[in-house]
């Protein structure tokens, strides 16, 4: 187990980072915070954070995660000239990045991190901030198996599922993998969605029929509002999706792994991004699917459970 006396540090309280900083500080954990802008960080002194004004403010914490947009950030975060690896002779034992961001990007970040002695464990995760909120959000990590032992406390208070996955950059694959899937299912729920509505039958009992049978998934019942509703507010767009299908590809090329149905997937969700849904949620492939067969599909305004009651308190 991990030293529970770690003081830790939090960079980015941005939809995924604000709920996962609170999960730590709801836990009982001394969490000190950064936000570009400040005054979205500033609702964590309800729970007992300190906010501070500059990254390198973190530096004397032992484990410092991070929650940013994109690699660039990433990247000015940590191995800038103001990042949290660049205080004069301090850094964080241990720097755990939940961002989604390449390889590459993440090769720079362990790299730099080496030089001061800090460990960098890549920590991709798999949900949303409402997934956060309920405490289900899952984690694969990769990097020094003892640098993981020690945070796994601080990781396991982010959710219920925290996996080791190996050495290195390893979990970024598996961020890829797990995406590639999320496309996949998606437009597989859509077609057998539309397939039953225009067989007569709602979608509201053909989706509440599907989750209760061994097909039915936390996912599954978590896009059910959107398939029922048509609410489409966004929790990951058509060009972010398109973006982690063509990674899974090059992945399938690189290694030499056929994926017909991820490049099908693909090609489906170029023609979304090609009719404007560029800014709403992915299940938007609901609404291509049922254009394509030649049905409109109207809200059904019934309210539907997400699957996302809390499992466990911070």
């Amino acid at each position: 187990m991990g030293d529970t006396r770690d003081r830790l540090g939090f960079i980015g309280t941005g939809n995924m980072g604000f709920p996962m900083a609170a999960r730590l500080l709801k836990a009982g954990f001394d969490v000190a915070v950064y936000n570009r802008t400040r005054s979205k960080a500033e609702p964590l002194t309800e729970y007992g954070a300190t906010v501070v004004d500059h990254v390198a403010d973190l530096a004397d914490r032992d484990i410092v995660f991070t929650m940013v947009a994109d690699p660039a950030t990433l990247l000015t975060v940590t191995t800038g000239p103001d990042g949290v690896l660049s205080a004069p002779g301090k850094a964080p034992k241990i720097l755990i990045d939940s961002s989604t961001v390449d390889t590459e990007t993440s090769s720079l970040v362990r790299a730099k991190a080496a030089t001061t002695g800090t460990e960098l464990l890549a920590a991709p995760v798999s949900g949303n901030g409402k997934v956060v909120k309920a405490g289900r959000l899952s984690v694969a990590v990769s990097g020094n198996r003892a640098a993981f032992d020690r945070a796994l406390p601080y990781l396991e208070a982010l959710g219920e599922g925290v996996t080791y996955v190996g050495e290195g950059e390893v979990a970024r694959t598996v961020k890829i993998a797990h995406n590639v899937l999320l496309g996949v299912v998606t437009q597989a729920l859509a077609e057998i969605t539309v397939l039953a509505e225009k067989g007569g039958i709602e979608r509201r009992a053909f989706l509440d029929f599907i989750n209760n049978s061994v097909m039915g998934s936390v996912f599954t019942k978590y896009k059910t509002p959107a398939f029922v509703n048509l609410d489409f507010k966004p929790t990951f767009t058509p060009p972010l999706l398109r973006k982690d299908l063509d990674l899974g590809l090059a992945a399938g090329r690189e290694l030499n792994v056929p994926m017909p149905v991820t490049a099908a997937t693909r090609e489906v969700v170029q023609a979304l991004i090609g009719r404007g849904h560029k800014t709403d949620d992915f299940a938007t492939l609901l609404l291509l699917t049922a254009e394509g067969a030649g049905i409109e599909l109207t809200p059904d305004p019934a309210p539907v459970d997400d699957g996302l009651k809390p499992t466990k308190p911070a």
